[in-house]
């Protein structure tokens, strides 16, 4: 799928993936955005176009070569100022209470607040009492939380990273929790948190959104999850079942089945054709029976 299409902007029924983390932040009074982009960069130009969203200005800053996730900090570094800034990975969905998160870098005065989870996979931060973390890669066991992907930084950060550098962030804080650098941490364990990192993880949040009738509260929009766009023509004959998505602009014809599938926009699926656990990536005609898998255009 991300051979075709930036992970930040597959959709979820319909809406891209990036603009849920955009919808959330804005919420809570986050004018202004920076995206780093790298793989396929001119999608993001077609969505952003105007330099918005919602109103709200959109810089995308291209990376020629990956910086991770410390480098590209730095690398925005003209376009955030010298004001706090919250740093938000593009391929989660979550509504976790990031106004919390907000409040407490600022009440206790962090450099930076980790958002954190208990989720029982690759925990790998320590935190005391007081809201302090007070140890970053720690062995198994020691640890007990996860990053969520979501923090709050204060402009001093971008001291301690060298320029032109590609490095995670992690060696960042793990040096700057050494020197005495006020690194503090909040436990998000409350509101849902999916980690698109597969297509599993993909199919299963079309599978809850649908099965738990899921929304975050901070989104507007109040036609989304629609199952079938209002743009797409389906067959009176056809059968569609499960956690499906058809996208914009889809075609399903007589007697095909759609099931556990999602349909992104302008697909074509052909008369008698079978779906069953597949994405259609892409403005293709699809005939015959396929099961679990990825149907996309050529790269």
């Amino acid at each position: 799928m991300t051979l075709v299409r930036p992970k930040p902007l597959i959709p979820i029924f319909g809406k891209p993936l990036i603009t849920f983390a955009l919808d959330h932040l804005s919420a809570v009074g986050i004018e202004s955005f920076v995206i780093n982009t790298h793989h396929l960069a001119s999608h993001f130009e077609g969505l952003f176009k105007e330099s918005s969203y919602s109103g709200r200005d959109v810089c995308l800053v291209y990376e020629p070569v990956l910086l991770e996730t410390g480098g590209g900090i730095k690398n925005a570094q003209p376009w955030i100022g010298n004001d706090p800034f919250i740093v938000y990975s593009g391929d989660i969905l979550t509504d976790i209470d990031i106004q919390s998160l907000i409040q407490e870098h600022f009440r206790r005065e962090n450099e930076v607040t980790l958002g954190l989870r208990k989720t029982g996979l690759a925990a790998g931060l320590s935190l005391s009492a007081d809201g302090r973390v007070t140890a970053i890669g720690s062995t198994p066991g020691q640890a007990n939380y996860d990053f969520a992907n979501v923090s709050v930084w204060n402009p001093r950060v971008f001291e301690r990273i060298p320029p032109g550098k590609k490095i995670s962030f992690i060696p960042i804080l793990v040096d700057w929790l050494k020197a005495g650098g006020r690194i503090g941490g909040v436990v998000l364990n409350d509101g849902d948190w999916f980690n698109i990192g597969s297509r599993e993880d993909y199919l299963a949040v079309h599978r809850t959104i649908s099965e738990r009738g899921w929304k975050p509260s901070f989104l507007k929009a109040s036609d989304w999850p629609l199952k079938v766009s209002r743009e797409a023509s389906i067959a009176r004959t056809a059968h569609l079942s499960g956690s499906f998505a058809v996208g914009a602009g889809c075609v399903v014809e007589d007697r095909a089945i759609i099931e556990d599938s999602v349909l992104w926009e302008n697909a074509r699926i052909k008369r008698h054709a079978i779906l069953r656990g597949c994405v259609v990536a892409g403005s293709l005609v699809i005939s015959g029976r396929h099961e679990n898998l990825d149907l996309t255009e050529p790269v």
